[in-house]
């Protein structure tokens, strides 16, 4: 991991029970990790710093556990639901996770000039723990979240696309951490806009009653400006909706934990009113019905 990342020296008080895993993925644009680790300790003096420095920000989200970090004249613990900024030309010592409760941790590695910030604005990001909330930091740890569970499915094709989302959330939420938003570029402030948009429409998908209407006004913009942001992914508000719930659908009729569930009532779940409309949208979209992606899902 010391050579997949930013070189370092690590280290475990008991190395025999030292049990860790982790995932890379190359995104193009950024290095992204899924780790999970009992006691570790790392060190990165100014010997290495010298020896190279590829000049990167690594972004920790902590799902579970706790560590401390020394950088920047700062000395932080952190527990889950937080975001740790590391420095790559600065030098630091950190630890992570303890024998009994092991860390998990999803890690973003990019250049520092990515941000965006003027030097002495990204003095002030290192080693200062931002809590994760409702709002941008809420919607980047989700987006953190939904990456780590489907990156392995990520194309080529696909990977600078998903990157220069991920940089423009990690931007917004820093810029919004510093009260510096009107330095992003507008490109990043649109879609960290639209990745909140996104957000706030998985949490709602079961409402029948969400509109653009009541998603421009919760985002306090117009019912024009959400269409054009819309237009920039090639589809309607109406449509990304309607592909959401149809996700969910397909994934709830392949469980068996939920064979018992009636299928109008995994429709209705999802905020289809009407089964025939369900039914129909189903089948444009996956070929099959409800009905039998059910049977097909229960004979795997």
């Amino acid at each position: 991991m010391s050579r997949a990342h930013v070189h370092s020296w690590l280290a475990t008080d008991h190395p025999a029970r030292f049990n860790a895993s982790a995932r890379v993925f190359d995104l193009g644009g950024l290095q992204f990790s899924v780790m999970s680790h009992n006691t570790l300790r790392a060190n990165r003096p100014s010997k290495l710093i010298r020896q190279s420095d590829p000049e990167v920000f690594q972004l920790h989200l902590l799902l579970q556990g706790a560590c401390g970090l020394s950088q920047a004249g700062r000395n932080v613990t952190v527990q889950a639901g937080h975001f740790l900024l590391v420095d790559s030309s600065r030098p630091y010592e950190g630890w992570r996770g303890t024998d009994d409760d092991p860390a998990k941790s999803l890690l973003v590695q990019f250049p520092r000039v990515a941000l965006g910030l003027r030097s002495d604005m990204v003095g002030q990001l290192a080693a200062a723990p931002l809590p994760v909330r409702p709002g941008i930091t809420g919607v980047l740890a989700g987006h953190l979240r939904h990456l780590a569970e489907n990156a392995e499915g990520l194309t080529t094709r696909d990977s600078p696309a998903v990157a220069a989302v991920t940089l423009d959330l990690i931007a917004a939420a820093y810029a919004d951490r510093i009260e510096a938003t009107a330095l992003l570029s507008p490109e990043s402030r649109r879609q960290a806009l639209l990745s909140s948009i996104h957000d706030f429409i998985r949490q709602r998908l079961g409402d029948p009653g969400l509109t653009p209407e009541t998603i421009a006004a919760a985002h306090q913009i117009s019912v024009r400006h959400l269409y054009k942001l819309f237009q920039h992914q090639g589809v309607t508000v109406a449509a990304w909706i309607r592909r959401c719930r149809l996700e969910q659908c397909h994934r709830d009729l392949a469980d068996p934990r939920q064979s018992s569930r009636s299928i109008n009532a995994v429709a209705a779940r999802w905020g289809f009113a009407d089964a025939t409309t369900f039914s129909r949208a189903f089948r444009a979209a996956y070929g099959m019905s409800p009905r039998d992606h059910r049977h097909l899902g229960g004979m795997t």
